[in-house]
């Protein structure tokens, strides 16, 4: 693998995969996307010809929900497992596999791709992708570092291409009541807002997994792509759950479960990004083979509001959501002048503040049913509209949880100029919000 070779991401688009790396099917045949003309990727008469990059966990729930509909056709799977590329290809016939994602992202017969790879990927994979002609289905944490999120965005804009982030929650009915409640003005002016993400994995974590050599039908060195080399580790490639303890390929829990519940507050109460972020945390209690932080405080300023992030993997008290038994707790409180509004991802709750929450009937429903989250983004390909979860509104919620995970590196306040998206005062936070990717991989300094 060479730096000319990570250069060319468009450089190969009539070859045809390698053999050996996957069954070489050929797919139906369909009107390609550069056929059609203008901005529009498939006429709304065609089949989306889908590929995905990983196909472990999260990515074969939405490979499951775009494939099950009829105006859409598989025809790549890319993953550096290959026991899991087959078990896909297996259930796909009309697919063509792929060790490296450049090849599948190259391949004219892909008009849309789901990215769904451990984070320390997504941003790479992403501007790719764009910069390749696909529309994209990315799986959450969008990116780890604020430079990236940045990066991303503006890819997104600059390529003018449709993407939905994965926060499949954002799509379910009880999210939609509590933008109601919050929108319809009758909890009054809202001044604090805590989210909430805990749990208990006991002082052994994970636990420790034997030392071995990765299996030899995985190609480790692509697993590691531009993070840090290191060791196989079984834990660490088990699933998203599990990558979540190691800080170099997941920024930690608050980057894998923070989407889901900053995103909320961030759209009812159309907030931009932190101007300051304050995130105190550590590494306390559990001793496995992970080095994520079990602990995270986190406090963001934007104008007349606070939010909170609270997250915890060694105790899972849950407020009003649960207590006592070890579990997986989550919940957001809007705290507002009227009266308080907590909710999880099913279920909220009015708390009257006496007398001054006088109307305490439900507003009016106004945010229509989605058709699922998966589903938004097949139906915009076609509309060429943006999805609800669009990189576009989903970077105000990814920087406040990357400036978070800055912050908690340098052990202090980070402050951002909102009208100019630069961090202000702190050259050292300045050089940390930019990853150093490992050769030979170059971070795409021009969408900055």
């Amino acid at each position: 693998m060479t730096t000319d070779d990570q250069d060319q991401v468009t450089r190969r688009r009539a070859m045809k995969v390698m053999g050996g790396i996957g069954a070489a099917i050929s797919a139906p045949t369909i009107v390609p996307a550069a056929v059609l003309g203008g901005d529009r990727a498939v006429a709304p008469s065609d089949r989306i010809r889908l590929g995905i990059i990983g196909v472990n966990s999260m990515g074969r729930v939405n490979l499951k929900n775009c494939a099950k509909h009829d105006d859409v056709v598989v025809t790549g799977i890319c993953d550096v497992w290959k026991k899991r590329r087959d078990k896909a290809l297996s259930e796909h016939p009309t697919a063509r596999g792929y060790l490296d994602y450049r090849e599948l992202l190259d391949a004219d017969d892909v008009d849309a791709v789901i990215i769904a790879t451990p984070p320390h990927w997504h941003t790479l994979m992403a501007i790719h992708a764009v910069e390749a002609g696909k529309d994209i289905y990315l799986q959450k944490p969008m990116t780890m570092y604020p430079d990236e999120t940045l990066a991303v965005r503006n890819a997104v804009r600059r390529h003018k291409k449709v993407s939905q982030i994965g926060t499949q929650i954002h799509a379910g009915d009880n999210y939609h009541r509590v933008v109601e409640w919050i929108r319809s003005g009758k909890m009054g002016p809202v001044s604090v807002v805590r989210a909430f993400n805990v749990m208990n994995q006991g002082r052994n974590g994970l636990g420790r997994a034997p030392r071995e050599d990765a299996p030899a039908d995985l190609d480790w060195d692509r697993w590691l792509g531009p993070a840090p080399a290191r060791d196989y580790n079984s834990l660490l490639v088990a699933s998203g759950y599990e990558h979540c303890s190691f800080w170099d390929y997941s920024g930690g829990w608050t980057l894998g479960m923070g989407p889901h519940l900053v995103d909320l507050p961030v759209w009812a109460l159309e907030l931009g990004v932190p101007t300051v972020t304050s995130c105190s945390g550590g590494r306390y209690v559990i001793d496995d083979d992970g080095d994520a932080p079990d602990t995270q405080e986190v406090i963001w300023q934007y104008p007349n509001l606070t939010m909170h992030w609270s997250m915890s993997a060694c105790n899972s008290f849950g407020f009003d959501f649960g207590r006592g038994t070890p579990a997986r707790r989550l919940g957001i409180y809007f705290h507002a002048v009227n009266g308080t509004l907590f909710t999880d991802y099913d279920h909220h709750t009015i708390v009257p503040e006496g007398d001054y929450l006088s109307d305490t009937e439900p507003p009016e429903q106004t945010i229509a049913a989605s058709p699922g989250h998966e589903r938004e983004w097949l139906d915009c390909i076609k509309s060429r509209q943006q999805p609800s979860c669009n990189v576009d509104y989903h970077y105000k919620i990814d920087l406040a949880l990357t400036l978070a995970n800055l912050s908690y590196r340098l052990g202090r306040s980070v402050r951002l100029d909102p009208k100019t998206e630069r961090i202000v005062g702190d050259p050292e936070a300045v050089k940390l919000a930019r990853p150093v990717y490992r050769d030979p991989w170059k971070f795409p300094a021009e969408y900055l």
